[in-house]
């Protein structure tokens, strides 16, 4: 009887596993995809999943940097959403390519859609011209639910590689490919050369693969630990010879 309790307690570890493995791909507030290289121009989706199961995501207010404000932002309009962008002013003038700016956008606000619990939104930006002095950028996100609730993705990354509990979403910026190489698909050479529209969905097939990988894997750790709980099971019960 000891045996089997023991055997039931490493089945439940597995399975404990196995959830741990499958829901931080939809646990936060994320950049897609998340690099882009120095000094280009890119489009973006901030993929926002609803976490909870008794309200509706129903508000997105992105915040834009302002130590290295980008010269040109767009929106792609998002059938069901109203958007807002804010521009304001900087707390100093920056010098880039295409002058000095004292001025850029400063906020994004989608409201008026619903995310309903068990999906995700995509909220897709075109920007640039990405800086080449830093190697991230940071997009601290509130998300507001039906209820009221609002939740503030806005945690810097920890410098002991934990994640945070509330991780702004971040963009990696990456050095520029030599010439001849190849770059990135998201990475453009201009404002007006966004990458293809993407039409958002209730799920994505990148999301779907990612999570559908964890949850085989993990169901094939929770399936050989069942096999080998059997099998000491069967030879404790064969008769000596």
């Amino acid at each position: 009887m000891s045996f089997i309790r023991r055997a039931a307690t490493v089945l439940a570890a597995a399975t404990a596993i196995t959830a741990g493995l499958a829901l931080p791909a939809l646990a936060h507030v994320t950049i897609q995809p998340g690099s882009a290289e120095q000094g280009a121009f890119t489009k973006v989706a901030f993929r926002v999943p609803n976490e909870r199961d008794d309200a509706s995501t129903v508000k997105i207010e992105v915040s834009f940097p302002t130590d290295h404000p980008l010269a040109f932002v767009s929106v792609k309009p998002l059938p069901g959403w109203d958007v807002k962008v804010t521009e304001g002013k900087l707390p100093a003038p920056v010098k880039t390519e295409y002058g000095e700016l004292s001025e850029a956008v400063t906020k994004i606000v989608w409201s008026g859609g619903k995310i309903a619990p068990g999906e995700f939104q995509e909220f897709e930006v075109s920007m640039g011209q990405l800086p080449k002095d830093t190697d991230s950028l940071l997009f601290p996100t509130k998300q507001e639910y039906s209820g009221g609730e609002v939740v503030d993705w806005a945690d810097a990354p920890k410098t002991d590689g934990t994640e945070a509990e509330h991780p702004a979403p971040m963009l990696k910026l990456v050095p520029a490919a030599a010439d001849g190489a190849t770059v990135s698909p998201a990475a453009t050479t201009a404002p007006a050369q966004a990458a293809p529209s993407v039409t958002p969905v209730a799920a994505s097939s990148s999301s779907s693969s990612d999570g559908t990988a964890r949850l085989l894997g993990g169901a094939g750790l929770v399936v050989g630990v069942v096999g080998v709980v059997i099998a000491a099971l069967a030879l404790r019960r064969r008769p000596a010879a």
